[in-house]
């Protein structure tokens, strides 16, 4: 993989782009000067998780022939509050419309998060991370 990380306007605002052209904008918190022009680089980490997640919980109802009308996952993640301050605690609210029975949400996103995840397999094991369905 990879990715280039260019810094677009000062102070602190940055573009990662990779080679199929996508982009997304970073930016440091404004306490430091950022902007509030891109996503900080623990925003993008914790959506990271999110995303790796669902690519595998979405793939394995494709699967199972499950078309999903509805699909969201809300992030609610706590730092530390230290110098360096990773992430203490993510917990993921996975919303499934009524296509998808609870006990299966369950079973898929354990699967996921837990065999499957390169992202979740990446973060530190003193990460707690925690999950919920909801079924809408």
């Amino acid at each position: 993989m990879k990715l280039t990380l260019q810094r677009i306007e000062e102070p602190f605002v940055m573009e990662l782009t990779n080679g199929q052209s996508n982009s997304c904008l970073m930016d440091a918190i404004p306490s430091l000067g950022g902007q509030n022009k891109g996503f900080r680089p623990m925003q993008l980490l914790a959506g990271s998780l999110a995303g790796c997640i669902s690519v595998d919980v979405l793939n394995v109802l494709r699967k199972q022939r499950i078309q999903l009308k509805h699909y969201k996952v809300e992030i609610d993640a706590k730092r530390k509050d230290e110098v360096p301050s990773p992430f203490e605690h993510i917990h993921l609210i996975f919303e499934f419309d009524n296509s998808v029975e609870e006990k299966n949400a369950h079973r898929i996103i354990g699967l996921a998060k837990e065999k499957y995840c390169s992202v979740s397999a990446s973060l530190s094991k003193e990460i707690k991370i925690t999950y919920e369905v909801r079924i809408i």
